[in-house]
C-alpha cells in the first residue's frame, strides 16, 4: 500500500495543519476541499489513506465513499466528524470506513491512526515520547512498569485525568517482546454502542445493511501487539461480556463470521474512575475487572510530585521550541515559582497546553508569567496561596551556584569539588545530572 494521504477538508487551516503534522511524520500529503476535487485526485494519485471530513461544501464525505466503493478503488478511507453530523459516522463506518475521527482532531491519534492503517515508514516514529519522570512515587511506577512488561500479564493503569497513564502503558510495550508490534490505543469513552462490536471485532462483508466490504477490528490491527484501553470504565455491559469472552478463550468472531479467529493480543487498560464501585453499582462486571487488573499501577498526580513539575516544563519547552522553530532558552525566575506554585488540577496534560502556549507567543528567550497566559492578580494570587514552591526553588538556586563555584574552583575535579561541598562522588554525579550539568 502507498503512504500518500489524501485529506478532505474545507477548513484551509485544519487541512493545512493535519497536512503539516503528516509530512513531519513522513507520509506525503495532499488536500483536497471538495468532493469533485478530491475524486479527481484519486484518479490521478495511488492513495494509502483518505481522511475526509463529512459535511463539504460541494458533495460530503459519505457521497465520496460510496463513489470509492462504485468504482472498486481499494483506499483506507477514515471520516473525520463531530458530534452534530455522527450519525454520518456510524454509516460510513457500515459503507466500510476503516475509522473515524472526532473533531476536533488531536494530533496524536491521527499519527497513530494513519500508522496503523499504513505500513510504517522507516522515517516515521512514534509521536509520543515516555517521560522519565524524577520524583520517587513516579520513579516506583516506572520500576514496577519495567517489572511487568516482559510478561504478557494484564495491567491496570489508574490514576486522574491528564497523568499520563498512556505513557505508562507504551513504555510498558516498547519494553516487551511486542515492541515491534503494533500498539493500539483505544478511547473507550468515544466508542458508540452501537458500532462497539465492529470495531473491536471487525465485519465481513454482507455482516448487515451497508456493510459493503470487509472490516478489520481493533483486535485484528493489534495482532501480536498490545491493545491499550483507555476509560475502560465506560465499556458498554454488552461489550463488557464480549471482551471477556475474548480474554478468557484468546478467540473472537468477527460480524457476519461464522470462522474463528485467534486473538493474540495483550490488553493493557486504564481507568480515572473507582472499579470497585462502578462493580457494585453494577455497572461494570467483577470478573472482566479480575481479568483486566492482574497487575495494578497508579500513576500519582503532578501535586503528588512537585519535583517533577520543572523538568516537565523544561522537557515541553525543549520540545514545542523544536517544532514550531521558536529560540527559547528558559523560563524567567518568576515564571519557575509560579510552575512550583501552581496546583495543576489538570496534571501534565495542563502544563504541556500551558508551556505550548507560552512558546508558540514569546517573542523572547525565556518563558514568562505573561506567555503562561495567567494574568498578573492569578500569578500574584498563586504565588501567596503556594510559598512552599518558591522556597524550594531559591534553595536549588542557590545548590547550583555552590556546584558551579566549586567545579571552578577546583578545574572541574569532581573528587576535589565534592570534598569542597561535602558530599560524596556519587551525590555530586547526581546532582550534576539533575540540573543537566556536563
Amino acid at each position: 500500500m502507498e503512504q500518500k494521504i489524501l485529506i478532505v477538508e474545507d477548513n484551509v487551516v485544519l487541512s493545512q495543519l493535519q497536512k503539516e503534522w503528516l509530512e513531519r511524520a513522513g507520509y506525503e500529503v495532499a488536500t483536497a476541499m471538495s468532493e469533485p476535487a478530491a475524486r479527481k485526485l484519486v484518479r490521478r494519485g495511488d492513495f494509502g489513506l483518505v481522511l475526509s471530513d463529512v459535511r463539504l461544501p460541494e458533495g460530503n464525505g459519505i457521497a465520496l465513499l460510496e463513489w470509492l466503493n462504485k468504482e472498486n478503488i481499494r483506499v483506507a478511507f477514515v471520516v473525520m466528524t463531530d458530534y452534530a453530523s455522527f450519525p454520518d459516522a456510524v454509516r460510513a463506518i457500515k459503507l466500510g470506513a476503516k475509522d473515524y475521527l472526532p473533531k476536533p482532531v488531536h494530533k496524536e491519534r491521527l499519527l497513530e491512526l494513519a500508522c496503523g492503517l499504513l505500513k510504517p515508514l522507516s522515517v516515521v516514529r512514534e509521536e509520543k515520547v515516555i517521560l522519565c519522570r524524577t520524583s520517587p512515587k513516579a520513579k516506583d511506577v516506572e520500576r514496577l512498569a519495567l517489572l511487568a512488561a516482559p510478561s504478557d500479564i494484564s495491567v491496570m493503569i489508574t490514576g486522574a485525568n491528564g497523568t499520563g497513564k498512556e505513557s505508562v502503558a507504551q513504555s510498558i510495550h516498547q519494553n516487551s517482546d511486542r515492541r515491534d508490534q503494533p500498539f493500539i490505543a483505544i478511547n473507550c469513552g468515544g466508542i458508540p454502542g452501537e458500532l462497539a462490536a465492529s470495531l473491536f471485532f471487525g465485519h465481513v462483508k454482507g455482516a448487515f445493511t451497508g456493510a459493503d466490504s470487509d472490516r478489520k477490528g481493533y483486535f485484528e490491527q493489534a495482532d501480536g501487539g498490545t491493545l491499550f484501553l483507555d476509560e475502560v470504565g465506560t465499556l458498554p455491559l454488552e461489550l463488557q461480556a464480549m471482551l471477556l469472552r475474548v480474554l478468557q478463550e484468546h478467540a473472537y468472531i468477527p460480524l457476519g463470521s461464522t470462522r474463528e479467529r485467534t486473538a493474540d493480543v495483550r490488553i493493557l487498560s486504564a481507568t480515572n474512575e473507582d472499579l470497585l464501585q462502578a462493580i457494585a453499582e453494577g455497572r461494570f462486571r467483577e470478573d472482566l475487572y479480575h481479568r483486566l487488573c492482574e497487575f495494578e499501577l497508579h500513576q500519582p498526580s503532578l501535586a503528588e510530585c512537585p519535583e517533577d513539575i520543572l523538568p516537565f516544563a523544561e522537557f515541553f519547552r525543549e520540545r514545542y521550541s523544536k517544532e514550531y522553530r521558536k529560540d527559547t532558552e528558559g523560563f524567567t525566575d518568576d515564571c519557575k515559582e509560579l510552575l512550583l506554585g501552581y496546583s495543576w488540577s489538570g496534571n501534565v496534560r495542563e502544563l504541556k497546553n500551558r508551556i505550548k502556549r507560552a512558546v508558540i507567543v514569546s517573542q523572547q528567550e525565556l518563558l514568562s508569567i505573561e506567555d503562561l497566559g495567567f494574568d498578573k492578580e492569578t500569578a500574584v494570587d498563586i504565588r501567596q496561596k503556594n510559598p512552599e514552591g518558591i522556597v524550594k526553588l531559591k534553595d536549588e538556586q542557590r545548590e547550583l551556584e555552590q556546584i558551579k563555584l566549586a567545579l571552578e574552583k577546583t578545574g572541574n575535579n569532581i573528587t576535589q569539588a565534592s570534598g569542597l561541598l561535602g558530599i560524596s562522588r556519587q551525590a555530586l554525579y547526581a546532582k550534576l545530572k539533575k540540573y543537566r550539568l556536563r
